[in-house]
């Protein structure tokens, strides 16, 4: 009976099939692999064949196999949500899989990090700005450095390029003349303000690192700039200076892969500065000995020998290696997520023995324990090693004059200049000293959310941010600064913060047109930096350097301190929705910070924005032409609290004072109590428009802003007579207005892609009150007190230069009263009399040019063609001003120390048709508009050729996915200015003394080679 039955099934199937193959019903099976545009691979894309129910889905990596009898030719349709469907006819089936791309449905409808949340962009009322991911995946040694040409309204100035520096940021300009003007940056959701990470005790001078450094930006996933009221109004006392949200890669959903990015490059100086050779020196050692009535240091026998001489430049620079290794593991499951990752970093200097090296790893876990209930935590940690250059190094280089050689006939090094100025050997600072900075950094930020009624989530977060430095010193006795017997430093800071942050999310649609999102919450931070720096010298031998200071016979008081600060916060905001049409949005935060008064700890910081999607309207939501318009309009207030702990109290500070010889010590006051010093508050409106034409094929984003600053936390300097230099009060007002364009095209679409993203920003800065009575200020000279160089005056911006105008030289018969100096005569630097009065005096001191930029921006240009592609980043900063203090010093021509390659050109009585002075040995040096140079600049950021190895060759190796690729960084630069990097500023983050170069660290340009490999 069984075998029967048997029989009957097999000529059943039997004669099916002779059917199917008499009437061509073939079974094929089609297969394909689908990704993003930026090769991602796509799970749970949907694969339809058009017009009947056959359906299939991608797996975790991103492939499909669809079983059809379909009749050749037919058609499919692949999609996936947030991404623009593909049809796409089928001629034939081939062995080899489809490779199909997808792309983005709607820029405006991308999922963008904000505050405390997320929300579609086209939701989103505020003033917000993404990195591009071909952006993003520059090699660069920290994340801050992605911003710089890549987003409107930001400004970005590397004011070093020693490895592991950071970068001055401001967002929007700066807001403040004494507080910091630093965005805050907020990684995972944890809060950190980009400062020094510094107190007076614990830092030895030179050592400071870029705290951001400690973050390896290959883990980064996204990154948003949050620019007006609207959007940083719920950071409430630290948004002013605008937010940046960095956001680290995530394991995916049933997906688990390993990756491993890694590149090596090698770079070298910008540009070395034109100096006089040992020849070319001697010749002006001579004219300035004659011009001094002395005899000349030289005969012509030994000028004739001099030669080259020393290349102090070319001793100190050289070429240097950069690397990078990251792994990463992603796992993930239908309720948990992961991804582990470790880096490498290394990036030797381009000056010798210099460099920094990084260690860093980071755990990211999602895990659903229930449809309701969420944890997850954000796990780095990292160590990092700084050597640094040591502090004046790079101006020893280029003073030292070049008849020193670098070692003496027995092979030690030189100590010393033989001239008049003493100028230690900078090679033998670069080798026997040590300086450096070690970092360990550990960023904890864990969360539990629960779904307490369908809508309404509660969160609550706890993080902590523990940071442990430690800088050596140790200048050996053989060099000039260690004399007699040498130098050691050693110093500690540690910082420990942490955060608690409790916020309800209640989630609502309502009738299908009304949508409410509602978010209230309570946050508390606090920080505490200890810190202690011990010194010692004299040391019998360099054997043991900085690890035993108590074999030095000279020991200094050690230093010691403690701050801490804390921030108590209440914050709360609706969005509202109609229709996706009408959007409005209510922010409210609360501060209260221990930094302030008892009288004015709290602060409040409320916003207003609305939206209007017009697209969506009737009138447009069939338009073949626009495809996206909304118009955004905000107003809010945000605050500041960036100013050292404790200056709203009296302190007493240890003092000690000789009195017949008799050491008498004590305490006395070093500030007073100021109960009513309060929040810095900064009042932002913002007009914005976003529009997208031909189906997003462009996109253009416009604000225009206005920002006014309102009880500015000046420090004010006190009469002598109080015993005290300055103290913090709210003086004063300063406002910042501006226009930003982002413009985003898809040029050419199809087997040749062609993308271009221009971002151009606009921003006026003007002082508009520094308190009663108070019109202008002229903050001390950081490159030499006793000389004007910057002015503060209401009604102009910040960062005006202020000194004499130079005219040329002097010459037979002129008026030598127009000059401030004494000893003038023919050859003698000349400066304008702009008063009229036939004289040159402190009148005549005026505004010669300002440090801030007339606009800023950047254009990247992406080209896609087959498995190549090709990136072109070109940024740029016109119309702003640098003071190269360096320049005038190289430009004294005492014939004392090195000198310009512009002396060449110097007055003589035989070459007096010239702008440049003649040699003096005994000048009085001015400053005059001569060092103020255009700091304007063009510069090929970043090149990058990739190739992507075809699917079907990588999956023979067992890979998802294989990239190789070469980059240029910084390789060209058009610009006018005479310095090493029209990219400098010697001062950092001060708003007081921006736009100045002395001495600083030169800017490098590399090329790099790189592999990313998906397994």
């Amino acid at each position: 009976m069984i075998q029967k039955y048997i029989k009957k099934q097999w000529l059943i199937l039997g004669f099916i099939w002779f059917l199917g193959s008499s009437w061509g019903i073939a079974q094929n099976s089609l297969k394909g692999i689908i990704k993003d545009n930026n090769n991602e691979l796509l799970a749970g894309a949907t694969i339809n064949i058009k017009g009947t129910d056959e359906v299939t889905l991608t797996n975790v990596s991103g492939v499909f196999t669809l079983s059809t009898r379909q009749k050749l030719p037919f058609t499919i349709i692949v999609s996936y949500v947030g991404y623009q469907a593909q049809e796409i006819d089928i001629y034939e089936i081939s062995e080899e899989p489809l490779d199909i791309s997808l792309k983005l449905d709607n820029v405006l409808d991308e999922i963008v990090v904000i505050g405390y949340g997320e929300q579609k962009r086209s939701n989103f009322t505020g003033s917000i700005a993404t990195i591009p991911t071909e952006l993003r995946q520059q090699p660069v040694s920290s994340p801050d450095k992605l911003l710089q040409g890549s987003v409107a309204g930001v400004q970005v100035t590397q004011s070093s390029g020693q490895p592991g520096s950071g970068n001055t940021i401001r967002v929007r300009g700066g807001t403040s003349i004494n507080a910091g003007s630093e965005p805050l940056y907020v990684i995972d959701g944890f809060p950190i303000y980009n400062s020094d990470l510094s107190t007076d005790a614990g830092v030895i001078s030179g050592a400071k690192i870029n705290p951001l450094s400690s973050f390896s930006s290959v883990d980064i996933e996204s990154i948003q700039v949050l620019k007006d009221a609207s959007a940083t109004a719920i950071y409430g006392s630290r948004g002013a200076n605008g937010v940046i949200i960095i956001t680290t890669k995530k394991g995916r959903r049933n997906e688990s892969n390993i990756s491993y990015d890694a590149f090596y490059g090698v770079q070298d100086v910008i540009r070395k500065l034109p100096l006089l050779n040992a020849e070319q020196w001697g010749y002006l050692k001579n004219d300035a000995r004659i011009d001094a009535g002395k005899p000349p240091t030289y005969t012509q026998e030994e000028l004739d020998q001099l030669g080259e001489g020393t290349d102090w430049q070319e001793e100190a620079f050289t070429s240097a290696l950069i690397q990078s290794h990251n792994l990463s593991l992603s796992a993930g499951s239908d309720r948990s997520n992961l991804i582990l990752s470790g880096n490498y970093y290394k990036q030797e200097g381009v000056i010798i023995r210099t460099g920094f090296e990084r260690y860093s790893g980071r755990l990211n876990i999602d895990h659903d324990i229930s449809e309701k209930l969420k944890v997850g935590v954000f796990l780095t940690g990292s160590i990092t090693n700084a050597d640094v250059a040591p502090n004046g190094v790079v101006q020893g280089l280029l003073e030292m004059v070049p008849t020193v050689p670098v070692k003496d006939a027995d092979g030690s090094y030189t100590i010393v200049s033989p001239f008049e100025t003493a100028i230690g050997n900078p090679i033998n600072s670069l080798v026997n000293n040590t300086n450096e900075t070690k970092t360990t950094r550990f960023l904890l930020n864990g969360f539990i959310e629960y779904e307490i009624i369908e809508g309404l989530k509660a969160k609550v977060q706890f993080g902590t941010d523990i940071i442990n430095n430690k800088q050596n010193r140790y200048v050996a006795s053989t060099v000039f600064e260690g004399i007699p017997g040498g130098s050691a430093s050693v110093g500690t800071l540690a910082t420990f913060g942490w955060l608690n942050e409790n916020t309800l999310n209640y989630f609502k649609k309502i009738a299908s047109r009304h949508t409410l999102d509602i978010l209230v919450g309570f946050t508390q931070q606090k920080s505490s930096t200890e810190g202690h720096i011990s010194n010692a010298s004299n040391f019998v031998n360099d054997n043991s350097t900085y690890n035993n200071l108590g074999a030095g016979t000279i020991l200094q008081a050690p230093a010691s301190s403690y701050s801490a600060w804390a921030l108590r916060s209440f914050l709360g905001r609706i969005n509202y929705n109609l229709d996706d049409k009408y959007f409005l949005t209510l922010t409210l935060r609360a501060d209260g910070s221990s930094r302030f008064g008892s009288n004015n700890r709290w602060g409040t910081f409320p916003s207003v924005a609305i939206a209007w999607n017009v697209h969506n309207e009737s009138f447009l939501k069939n338009s073949t032409r626009i495809s996206n318009l909304k118009l955004r309009l905000s107003s809010g207030l945000t605050g500041n609290q960036e100013i050292p702990p404790y200056r709203s109290l009296s302190i007493l500070s240890y003092y000690s004072s000789n009195f017949n010889n008799v050491l008498f010590a004590g305490f006395a006051p070093s500030s007073y109590a100021n109960a009513n010093l309060g929040w810095e508050k900064t009042i932002q409106h913002n007009l914005g428009v976003d529009l997208g034409l031909f189906k997003n094929r462009i996109n253009l984003t416009l604000d225009v802003y206005y920002k006014k600053t309102n009880d500015l936390l000046l420090n004010i300097p006190l009469p002598y007579t109080s015993g005290l230099e300055s103290a913090f009060q709210n003086y004063g007002s300063m406002e910042n207005k501006g226009i930003e364009l982002a413009l985003q095209t898809n040029n050419i679409q199809g087997e040749l892609e062609w993308n271009t993203s221009i971002v151009i920003s606009a921003n006026r800065n003007k002082v508009l009150s520094l308190g009663p009575g108070i019109t202008e200020f002229i903050p001390i000279n950081p490159a030499n007190s006793n000389r004007p160089s910057e002015i503060v005056r209401v009604g102009e911006p910040l960062g005006n230069f202020y000194m004499y105008q130079a005219d040329g030289v002097f010459q037979e018969g002129d008026n030598f009263a127009l000059s401030p100096s004494q000893n003038v005569r023919p050859g003698s630097q000349k400066y304008k009399d702009l008063n009229g009065d036939d004289k040159v005096t402190q009148a005549d001191i005026s505004i010669v040019g300002n440090a801030q930029p007339l606009f800023i921006g950047g254009i990247t240009n992406t080209f896609r063609y087959k498995n190549f592609d090709l990136t072109i980043f070109l940024q740029g900063s016109f119309g702003n001003k640098i003071f190269s203090n360096t320049k005038a010093l190289l430009e004294i021509g005492s014939g004392f120390t090195g000198a310009s390659a512009t002396l060449l050109d110097r007055w003589t009585p035989t070459n007096t048709d010239t702008d440049v002075h003649r040699a003096i040995e005994d000048p009085s040096p001015t400053l005059s508009d001569r060092f103020v140079e255009n700091g304007s600049y063009l510069r090929l950021k970043n090149l990058s050729l990739g190739y992507t190895l075809p699917k079907e060759l990588a999956s023979k190796v067992k890979l998802q996915n294989a990239r190789i690729y070469v980059s240029l960084q910084n390789y060209i630069t058009w610009t006018n200015y005479t310095g090493f990097d029209p990219e400098v500023s010697r001062n950092g983050q001060d708003n007081l003394y921006s736009g100045f170069d002395y001495g600083s660290y030169p800017g490098t340009k590399s090329i790099q080679t790189g592999i990313s490999l998906t397994f």
